[in-house]
């Protein structure tokens, strides 16, 4: 009875955008992962704050993403609500040399809108794929730039619902880290200080930066981008790659050939096989060279991959 009269709630609150059972394989970079129970894309701050409660209320699970781009999910797929951040929650308006921006707009767009107004500083974001509330999450950075250095404010929502604003210093931003993973808050909007620069120079500045990525990255595959953190004054590739590991495949998750610090999907990979192989990663790496990897994907989903 309880769970009947949450759906129905959870219907009503959605606007008609509640999915049922739907497959997330088809939200991750990775394509890969089982069913959620029920996936909105939320359109309004106020909606995700009525979804927040209603979940709380019922103690249903609730776990927010943007366009799975360093997401692995469960074979076994998520249990509850999975709010998906994304088109629906984009809007970009420039004042003077900052832009303002929600989380689910893809970094690629900002930085392709933030060129065209003739504002630079965001070249190196212009080929990461994932959205603006990803990249503040984890600190995203490519080429030499990171967000941090363009971070001027953040709103967030707290697990309790309240909204916060925070300044850029006050982001806690570190290597691949922020203060919104610490305390479990969803970005909301931001607000980014950019510089004048001339909007051809800085376009052909982006098409470099992505020319070398496509170069350089198994971009032909699905993958879930760098597979682990960078260790303290090594790459983790090159570790991967000095230990013969080039190649090496469970099923159809295979370190990619062209860049070892990238997972690939050949094809139709579990994520039982990709979880695996960077547990076999990690070991053989630790018994080569004495370093440990640390993974930089997300898990998610019922236990087996994240238990």
């Amino acid at each position: 009875m309880k769970q009947q009269e949450f759906e129905e709630k959870l219907e009503k609150v959605s606007n008609g955008a509640l999915r049922r059972q739907e497959l997330m394989k088809n939200h991750t970079t990775f394509r890969i992962g089982g069913a959620a129970d029920y996936l909105i894309s939320p359109t309004s701050i106020e909606q995700i704050q009525h979804i927040l409660a209603l979940c709380q209320k019922y103690q249903v699970a609730c776990a927010v993403i943007g366009n799975g781009s360093n997401l692995l999910v469960s074979d076994d797929g998520v249990e509850g609500v999975v709010l998906q951040l994304g088109k629906e929650f984009s809007f970009v308006k420039q004042e003077g040399m900052c832009l303002f921006a929600q989380a689910g707009v893809a970094l690629s767009v900002l930085a392709k809108r933030a060129a065209q107004a003739g504002l630079s500083g965001l070249e190196f974001a212009s080929g990461i794929p994932g959205t603006l509330g990803g990249a503040i999450v984890m600190n995203a950075g490519a080429y030499g730039g990171e967000m941090a250095q363009v971070v001027k404010q953040v709103t967030l929502l707290s697990k309790e619902g309240a909204i916060l604003t925070l300044s850029g210093e006050e982001m806690q931003f570190g290597y691949r880290e922020s203060i919104v993973s610490k305390m479990g808050y969803i970005v909301l909007e931001v607000k980014l200080g950019l510089k004048e620069g001339n909007p051809a120079v800085i376009e052909a500045d982006m098409a470099e930066l992505n020319a070398r990525r496509r170069e350089k990255q198994p971009l032909e595959y699905p993958s879930a981008g760098s597979t682990f953190r960078r260790p303290a004054g090594y790459f983790a590739g090159k570790l991967i790659m000095e230990s013969g590991l080039a190649g090496f495949q469970i099923g159809d998750a295979q370190v990619s050939k062209k860049h070892c610090g990238f997972i690939i999907n050949r094809g139709n990979a579990t994520a039982k096989e990709v979880k695996d192989l960077i547990e076999n990663i990690q070991q053989m790496v630790y018994k080569k060279t004495g370093v440990r990897l640390e993974p930089e994907v997300r898990y998610l989903g019922r236990e087996g991959v994240d238990g």
